[in-house]
């Protein structure tokens, strides 16, 4: 079995991933539907894929169905209360613009919103909102980063660290645009966003590594538990947000691309 150590590192590094989808804005603020609704689509796949291969599969090896199932009805049930009781910014479009941004010359640009101008005091609450909706995107994956590599398969543990970074890329990218066009400035966007991945998934991993390590056999329910909150998070956000902007079926395919982007690295790391 890895040491608290190693896990903390791997889940910090697969966290930090989330600044890297934050590059881009540093160039363009512009973004049309169809990429923003396919990066979106991606990150939902690798979800699911990562909650399926490496921790509902996993669980369901060293546990029975039961367990596993409990775990994905407390995770699912646990995502969705912390929705509703946390305040946070739901990072979707409104229509042909984004919630408390102002369109400019919409007929000349009907796919893109450009950013408002906002006081100080306006855009940093505004970005406190954006990063608290990404720390409550992320502790579930620091949880499965955790409660794979306390399973005592290290290949487990590499593999959804490995899904989790790429999810992450355009997940930052999906978290960063509204941001930028909430008015932070784009260096800051792209540290809030890798800190919304860098600070909670670490401390997350380190949490469900230490429970399942000192409590023998709670692995299937615990990776019931974080597959449930992942798969909460990719029905209750990710895919509404990347529908009904007329790019449904680029949002469709790039989900799929994502879930076999996962059944790859599970099968050729989880060795």
């Amino acid at each position: 079995m890895q040491t608290l150590a190693t896990v903390v590192i791997v889940a910090l590094l697969a966290g930090c991933a989330t600044g890297i989808g934050a590059l881009p804005t540093l160039a363009t603020a512009s973004v049309s539907h169809r990429v923003y609704d396919g990066a979106i689509g991606l990150a939902a796949g690798i979800m699911v894929g990562a909650a399926v291969f490496a921790l509902i599969v996993p669980g369901l090896e060293l546990g029975t169905p039961w367990e596993v199932v409990a775990g994905l009805l407390v995770g699912g049930a646990f995502m969705l209360v912390a929705n509703a009781l946390l305040p946070h910014l739901h990072l979707l479009f409104r229509g042909e613009r984004l919630e408390g941004t102002v369109a400019v010359d919409e007929t000349a640009l009907p796919d893109r919103v450009v950013p408002a101008g906002e006081d100080e005091g306006s855009a940093l609450r505004r970005a406190l909102l954006v990063g608290s909706a990404v720390t409550i995107h992320n502790v579930p994956e620091g949880l499965a980063v955790g409660i794979a590599f306390a399973s005592g398969e290290a290949g487990l543990g590499f593999a959804i660290a490995t899904a989790i970074a790429v999810q992450n890329v355009p997940d930052g990218f999906a978290m960063a645009v509204p941001s930028v066009r909430a008015g932070v400035s784009k260096p800051k966007t792209v540290l809030y966003t890798t800190l919304s991945g860098g600070v909670p998934e670490p401390i997350a991993a380190a949490a469900g590594f230490a429970l399942v390590a000192v409590v023998t056999g709670l692995f299937p329910v615990a990776a019931g538990f974080a597959a449930g909150a992942m798969i909460a998070v990719v029905f209750r956000e990710l895919v509404p947000s990347s529908h009904g902007h007329g790019y449904a079926d680029t949002a469709t395919a790039t989900f799929v691309c994502g879930f076999a982007i996962m059944l790859v690295v599970d099968t050729v790391l989880a060795v």
